[in-house]
């Protein structure tokens, strides 16, 4: 039996050997010893180390400097222990910004790094200067110089003063393009949104150098020579170099253009069983013949994966294939139908929408979750999500699932504001001065609706809309909306009467393909006819008298040119129309459109058929057709010039035994042929001969017309292009004809023995204005003019100047050489 002493000696020998063999087992963790924290804890720094090696140590020490709480930090070794020594910065009282004028201090506040009630870190301090000069330099100035001093304070504590010198605006002073040889640098450079700066550089940004920017612009570029055939183009590269000299950035675009291609044949090869490829030339958007079009061909992409995906091909992935022929200068197009890889959307993830709610994005998709994966119309949702302008940028990324056939979709979206608060102004030839006051949203409480609110008031129409559209009308890619308007129009110089009108419009919008729309709607309105009889304007007293009315014993007797009529007075067919009628109507309007870009159209057609049959209850009882079909074409070898023709047409078929009346007809006058008045063609009641403004107000309207123009547009050379200023030749031609109104009012009279008409200016109508309409102009008869335009794109808005000769009329026209109309926003 062992004594006590031995059995507490092998103890011990066994404890010394399991402590040397864990020695052995593990590698010792050195101790990271913190010297000079005094504000912040030692364990604290020592979270930012995961270990003692050279690299972990390294790591710890970057990640303290990226803190911004030392001004300084450094490791070393000792023994076995990993010293850190850091240096407290002094404690941050305040930071301020001065200087800055361009940029407000509340916008570059947020930028920076170095904050109040932090420690300040040279480091970082000179990272807030690097910033801030990035900021000025995406602002358009590049010459802006920063700096940064410290201010002492009691305690241990500093202010930090940002000091900005913003220096000239240093924008883009030249664009050059190398190498271009089909288009010229001005139409190259007038497609960038990216602008050269002028005497306009204090109003705008666009000439602001922006990296990226000019990246979407290259973009721009290459789409647009894709688009016209150019099927080689690239862009060999592109350069900005500040000049100081020039105070700005000269940009340096070298493109290789290639020949232009036409396509020698098209098709569709199918590797899906069941497909004839064939049966889908359809579908095609591109045919033999045709220039190569890189637009088409994306449409035609999209229009096969739809196509195949509604015949359950669900997976498909058409590509197209194009082998060139240079020396013939033309492609052969395949689209190829593969079956692609079975992968499925687990998951969309919707990230960055601070206001637009999820399924406003969602429903741009035509694929949900558990549906097939499908890039081409993942790349639809993503342009159509760019296209609602709810969103300052929209990127979609892919991540993988839980799964290899699983794939999670991350929309990462930036709302941006999308309210308005609108204060326009103008003046036309045709409405006089003119102001509106308009409220709208296009994204009404981030459910992706639109809402408008305006008010307007001028010298001769004034009147409120309120305006409604849902989008996603039941869920469906169908539009519905409504309007609901008030309005007044005091015409005096055109018309001899007031009208007011009173209701509203509930409408849809219903896509058929791309360029194709059906907008259904119902209408209904209430129009009140009033003729004014005053002093000042005395346009019935022939019917009602006054003091002032020849005849009248303060005035003496009528004679054949001192009459009721010589001061003004309205038609008896516009008589007829005084008082209030109900017009209930349905319509529809069919939509085409091709053009390339709808704020400044260099080709494509542009086409609208309306119909709307009045007669659902209400007074009126017509169907009322029109037609208006624009094409847009660039004239071959003539830089940045575009011609349009433009067709149009109406006709008014009354029914029901209705007898249309004046509200009814079709009025037309610039609209139809620049170079007449508001009014000014078509028929008159030629029994108002005696004085000019009796005819000039009694215009009938007619329930048909056709007209047609010629233009040509062109810039004005010399001129900055982003000055916006166009110049114009047109040729206008039309008629508007056959009133059928009622022309014999003898039935109001007492019943004289054989007369059945009184002739206005006679004894017998006691020169006044007999009892019969005899309408002037009321056949077919082509009324045509010739002039010249100057288009303002202005900062202000739109202005247009057209002036016009007329080259053939009725007697009975009247005419307006000159025609002005615009308006702003501010």
């Amino acid at each position: 039996m062992q004594s006590t002493g031995g059995i507490w000696k092998s103890s011990s020998l066994l404890v010394a050997a399991l402590a040397a063999f864990f020695a052995f087992s593990a590698p010792a963790l050195a101790d990271i010893v913190v010297q000079g924290a005094t504000r912040t804890d030692a364990e604290t720094i020592r979270s930012y180390f995961t270990g003692e090696s050279p690299a972990e140590v390294e790591k710890g020490l970057e990640a303290l400097r990226e803190s911004g709480r030392f001004a300084s930090v450094s490791a070393s070794r000792k023994g076995g222990n990993v010293i850190i020594r850091v240096a407290e910065g002094n404690q941050i009282n305040r930071v301020v910004i001065e200087g800055n004028s361009k940029i407000k201090s509340e916008n570059l506040q947020p930028e920076l790094r170095t904050k109040a009630r932090g420690a300040f870190s040279p480091q970082v301090a000179e990272a807030d200067v690097a910033r801030i000069t990035e900021i000025y330099r995406r602002a358009g100035r590049a010459a802006a110089k920063i700096s940064y001093r410290t201010v002492e304070l009691p305690n241990g504590r500093i202010d930090v003063v940002f000091t900005v010198v913003e220096g000239d605006k240093t924008g883009v002073k030249e664009i050059r393009f190398v190498g271009n040889n089909v288009y010229s640098t001005r139409r190259l450079v007038g497609l960038m949104e990216t602008t050269e700066m002028n005497f306009l550089s204090f109003i705008k940004t666009s000439d602001v150098y922006d990296p990226d920017r000019i990246a979407a612009d290259l973009e721009l570029v290459r789409r647009f020579y894709l688009k016209n055939g150019y099927a080689d183009f690239r862009v060999v590269s592109s350069d900005a170099q500040y000049d100081p000299a020039q105070a700005g950035y000269i940009i340096t675009i070298v493109v290789e253009e290639g020949p232009q291609y036409r396509v020698s044949s098209v098709g569709v090869e199918s590797h899906l069983p069941d497909v004839d490829g064939a049966a889908l030339n359809d579908v095609l958007r591109i045919a033999p013949g045709d220039v190569y079009n890189g637009d088409a061909v994306e449409k035609t992409v999209e229009a096969l994966t739809r196509e195949i995906a509604r015949k359950g091909y669900a997976f498909t992935q058409a590509r197209p294939r194009g082998e060139r022929d240079p020396a013939s200068q033309t492609v052969a197009i395949r689209f190829v139908l593969d079956e692609g890889p079975r992968v499925y959307i687990e998951r969309i993830n919707i990230r960055g929408n601070t206001r637009t709610r999820d399924y406003v994005i969602r429903r741009e998709f035509d694929i949900g979750e558990g549906d097939a994966y499908n890039r081409v119309l993942i790349e639809r949702a993503e342009r159509r999500l760019n296209g609602l302008g709810y969103f300052k940028k929209v990127k979609i990324t892919n991540e993988p699932g839980s799964s290899p056939d699983r794939v999670v979709l991350n929309v990462d979206v930036e709302d941006q504001p999308t309210g308005n608060f609108g204060v326009s102004g103008g003046y036309s030839t045709n409405q006089g001065f003119i102001a509106e006051v308009s409220v709208s949203e296009s994204n009404f409480m981030g459910r992706g609706q639109a809402v408008r609110l305006s008010v307007q008031a001028g010298q001769i129409a004034r009147g409120v809309t309120f305006s409604f559209t849902e989008p996603y009308f039941l869920d469906q890619r169908i539009s519905a909306g409504f309007d609901v308007f008030a309005r007044r129009q005091d015409a005096y110089h055109y018309s001899i009467y007031s009208s007011t009108s009173v209701g509203g419009t509930v409408r849809f919008g219903v896509p058929v393909s791309d360029e194709l729309s059906f907008s259904p709607r119902y209408s209904v309105y209430q129009t009140t006819i009033s003729i004014p009889n005053t002093i000042s304007k005395p346009y019935n007293d022939c019917t009602n008298p006054l003091a002032v009315t020849p005849g009248s014993p303060l005035v003496g007797p009528p004679s054949l040119f001192f009459n009721c009529q010589t001061n003004g007075e309205a038609s008896l067919a516009i008589k007829q129309s005084q008082g209030t009628i109900l017009t209930s109507m349905i319509g529809y309007s069919l939509n085409y459109n091709t053009i390339d870009d709808f704020r400044n159209p260099h080709n494509g057609w542009l086409a609208t058929l309306s119909q709307d049959a009045a007669g659902l209850g209400g007074t009126s009882r017509y169907l009322r057709t029109t037609g208006d079909v624009r094409y847009f074409h660039e004239v071959p070898y003539l830089d940045d010039v575009v011609g349009i023709a433009r067709v149009q047409g109406g006709h008014l078929l009354p029914f029901g035994g209705y007898t249309p009346r004046i509200q009814d007809n079709f009025n037309l006058g610039p609209s139809l042929v620049r170079g007449f008045s508001p009014g000014g063609i078509g028929p008159r009641d030629s029994n108002l001969f005696t004085t000019y403004n009796a005819r000039y107000g009694n215009s009938l309207g007619g329930t048909d017309y056709v007209g047609g123009s010629l233009e040509v547009q062109f810039p004005l050379w010399g001129l900055p292009k982003d000055l916006g200023l166009r110049g114009a030749l047109f040729a206008d031609a039309g008629s508007l004809w056959n009133f059928q109104g009622r022309t014999n009012f003898s039935n109001n009279l007492p019943t004289i023995p054989g007369v059945t008409c009184l002739a206005a200016y006679t004894a017998a109508a006691g020169f006044g204005q007999g009892t019969c309409v005899v309408p002037a102009s009321n056949e077919f008869r082509i009324r045509s003019s010739v002039g010249a335009s100057v288009l303002w794109n202005s900062p202000m808005g739109p202005i247009r100047f057209d002036y016009a000769v007329v080259t053939s009329k009725a007697r009975e026209d009247i005419t307006q050489n000159f025609r002005f109309s615009g308006g702003t926003n501010f």
